[in-house]
């Protein structure tokens, strides 16, 4: 599959409405999914847990993270990152970031509802967590666009060795 040029991967990442599903690690080493708004920016990858979620527990625990940011419809943009989650601000301090979490808000759900979302949530406590993409595995692919050859475009290693027998 063809890599995302780094101007393709910037420009998918800040997309309206494309979200990131975070997998981060239960104290019983389950993994937990969840699928959660996020903001890109100064090449890190921001967002905003409410404080009794289970999986800011989990974060502040253990800082792992899987983030899987992709799409549905063609050419099916993917983007993975494996990493650790940086606690920026802490529970207590949204004033000092609360600028961010309108602005994700907003990304998602346009101005007057995001301002409306950040006002009628603005009570909740929540913490701001940062993954650097400079810091982390970042792995992106897409299928091939108009001009682009669709033949020989998996990895090597996903093809079998002819005659390979399968039970």
């Amino acid at each position: 599959m063809p890599k995302m040029t780094a101007t393709e991967q910037d420009e998918f990442l800040n997309e309206h409405g494309i979200l990131m599903r975070i997998a981060v690690v239960r104290a019983d080493g389950s993994p937990l999914v969840t699928p959660i708004w996020f903001m890109q920016r100064d090449n890190a990858i921001w967002f905003t847990p409410r404080e009794k979620s289970e999986w800011f527990g989990c974060l502040r625990r253990d800082a792992r993270v899987s983030l899987c940011i992709d799409e549905q419809p063609s050419p099916y943009r993917k983007v993975i990152v494996e990493g650790r989650a940086e606690l920026v601000h802490d529970v207590g301090n949204d004033e000092a970031w609360r600028d961010l979490y309108r602005d994700i808000a907003v990304k998602y759900v346009g101005e007057a509802a995001g301002n409306a979302y950040v006002n009628n949530t603005i009570e909740q406590p929540r913490g701001l967590f940062r993954v650097g993409l400079a810091d982390s595995k970042v792995r992106n692919w897409r299928m091939p666009v108009a001009g682009e050859a669709a033949e020989g475009i998996w990895h090597d290693r996903y093809y079998a060795e002819p005659g390979t027998q399968f039970s």
